[in-house]
């Protein structure tokens, strides 16, 4: 029992790092890969604690990567703070919906949603021109964070591939500041989440624990590796991309035949 628990711990890690490393390296999607990862090479079981424990770990790297991108200058909190009030609560109701929902069904959603993920990184973000403040720009915000709020609550994920899109088209802004003031919106929705499951004993805090301390060691390991790697990002993200839709079908394959 106690070796199980030691092999569980050092996958937890290990998991950890690799989602850690991607979001350092490649940006937006990397999260998407904590539950799949939680539940087949972890052996987290119950779909709902995957999701659960996936929520914390995703909020604590969001918060976590926030930082330097506050230093830089690259967070506009007003907008931040609208996009997330409103997204709390649709991050209160989806992670409420999901829970109601059968885990099967929830995983056959979560890997469709996956292949969506890898088309949106196969197509690549584009940076139009800096139009902020748009008019009419907070009842926008509003309406696009509850939006993707609930969509983040409901899977426990990150849903930057969403929210920095969002940020763009409610409010006009340029990318670099959209990424960070996403990190912001991605860190309040995953905790809204994980306390909504925390209440309902689907988190596995030892588990999230070291997923969480892999993530802040892979992240490390990315930023570094991002600069020596500057000129391979679009292949990385093709080869990232792909790899999450073989993990989706995998998914698919083993919810539809069970």
């Amino acid at each position: 029992m106690q070796h199980l628990l030691t092999m569980q711990a050092l996958l937890s890690l290990l998991c950890g790092s690799v989602v850690g490393f991607s979001l350092a390296l490649i940006g937006g999607g990397g999260s998407i890969l904590a539950v799949p990862l939680l539940l087949y090479v972890v052996g987290v079981r119950d779909p709902h604690l995957a999701i659960g424990t996936s929520a914390l770990a995703v909020s604590f790297n969001a918060f976590a990567n926030l930082i330097p991108h506050a230093r830089a200058g690259h967070v506009r909190w007003k907008v931040a703070f609208t996009f997330a009030a409103t997204g709390v609560v649709g991050a209160y109701i989806g992670s409420s919906i999901g829970k109601a929902v059968n885990g099967k069904h929830l995983l056959v959603l979560f890997a469709l949603l996956m292949i969506v993920v890898a088309a949106l990184m196969l197509r690549g973000r584009r940076s139009g021109p800096d139009r902020y403040p748009l008019p009419h720009m907070y009842p926008r915000l509003g309406a696009v964070g509850l939006g993707a709020g609930g969509l983040s609550g409901f899977f426990g994920i990150g849903g930057g591939f969403l929210i920095v899109p969002g940020l763009i088209f409610a409010s006009g802004m340029e990318i670099i500041h959209a990424i960070g003031t996403s990190l912001f919106a991605v860190g309040a929705f995953g905790l809204t989440a994980a306390v909504n499951y925390a209440a309902s004993g689907l988190i596995d805090w030892p588990v999230a624990a070291e997923f969480i301390g892999g993530g802040i060691v892979g992240g490390w390991l990315g930023v570094h590796g991002a600069k020596r790697l500057a000129k391979t990002r679009g292949a990385l993200n093709l080869i990232f991309a792909l790899a999450i839709i073989a993990v989706a079908i995998l998914m698919l394959f083993k919810s539809l035949r069970s």
